[in-house]
């Protein structure tokens, strides 16, 4: 079986105690048998614990938390993530009481939120919240951090997560938010309570020959206007792509700019990659259609 390892973070990999070199975002391709049950190493740098997992049958079912798996059909991709700090003893971040309710951040391996509140609750909360400061908004409280923002509800649940630039606080939640795509789209929301009231998608540029295909398919994901991508042929039926493509999550460049991979969830953590062909006319996409599956690995 072809297996390519990614990872999150610059990662030693080691295979059965052997050092096979570095990952990262970029690829390292190597051959492995489920049924010999290798043994598999991921050592971050940086104070991070390694991953590590025996590479069997039962891992292609269901990998452990800090793994996903991307089954592309000649090839399982492998991508680690979420490292947790080695040091895990307490590092208290701040403590304050927004409205009557003590909270308490801290680091222990992972960033971790103590609320003190009627419901008393612990929430692991991603590292880019780590600068982020308490303020009351609502029947809630917000955290807010230079890239990232969270809402609690008034029990202390966890309503709203995300990365992004709040634009202002004040009655309702407004915030710009990133979506890391070829055109550089990004969304200014609007919440009430946690709740989304509103949303615009905003295009910071054109995007190129060689992701003009991966756009549209971006564009059907987060629910913009995919008709600058078509071909008058296709346009009057592109209400009816997203019916047509299925739930997928994400979307990859393959090399080809005709070639796009749609990424569908399989089971948790572990997800199919499905490819599709589309046709030009005239400087627009004037046809697509999946490509027949390879063989899994």
């Amino acid at each position: 079986m072809r297996v390519c390892f990614l990872a999150e973070k610059p990662c030693g990999l080691r295979i059965n105690g052997a050092y096979l070199g570095m990952v990262d975002g970029f690829e390292r391709t190597t051959a492995i048998e489920p049924g010999d049950g290798v043994f598999c190493e991921l050592l971050p740098a940086g104070g991070f614990l390694p991953v590590r997992f025996t590479f069997d049958e039962d891992f292609l079912l269901s990998p452990p938390p800090q793994i996903n798996l991307y089954y592309t059909g000649a090839a399982v991709a492998v991508y680690a993530g979420g490292f947790v700090r080695a040091d895990s003893s307490t590092q208290v971040l701040w403590q304050e009481r927004v409205g009557g309710v003590l909270l308490t951040l801290a680091q222990e391996g992972r960033l971790r939120l103590y609320y003190g509140g009627r419901q008393a609750r612990i929430l692991d909360l991603p590292d880019a919240l780590a600068g982020c400061r308490p303020a009351p908004l609502g029947r809630g409280i917000l955290l807010r951090a230079e890239n990232a923002f969270a809402y609690l509800g008034d029990e202390g649940e966890l309503k709203l997560l995300s990365e992004g630039k709040v634009l202002s606080a004040e009655g309702t939640l407004k915030a710009e938010v990133p979506f890391h795509d070829s055109a550089g789209h990004s969304a200014v929301c609007e919440w009430a309570e946690g709740a989304l009231v509103s949303c615009t998608v905003r295009t910071a540029r054109e995007p190129t020959a060689a992701t003009f295909a991966l756009a549209l398919f971006e564009s059907v994901l987060i629910g913009a206007d995919p008709k600058p991508f078509l071909a008058p042929s296709l346009s009057e039926r592109a209400g009816m792509l997203k019916e047509y493509l299925g739930d997928y999550r994400s979307v990859v460049l393959t090399g080809s700019p005709n070639r796009v991979g749609l990424v569908y969830e399989r089971s948790p953590r572990v997800f199919d990659v499905r490819y599709f062909r589309v046709e030009f006319s005239e400087g627009k996409i004037s046809n697509l259609a999946p490509l027949p599956a390879s063989p899994s690995p």
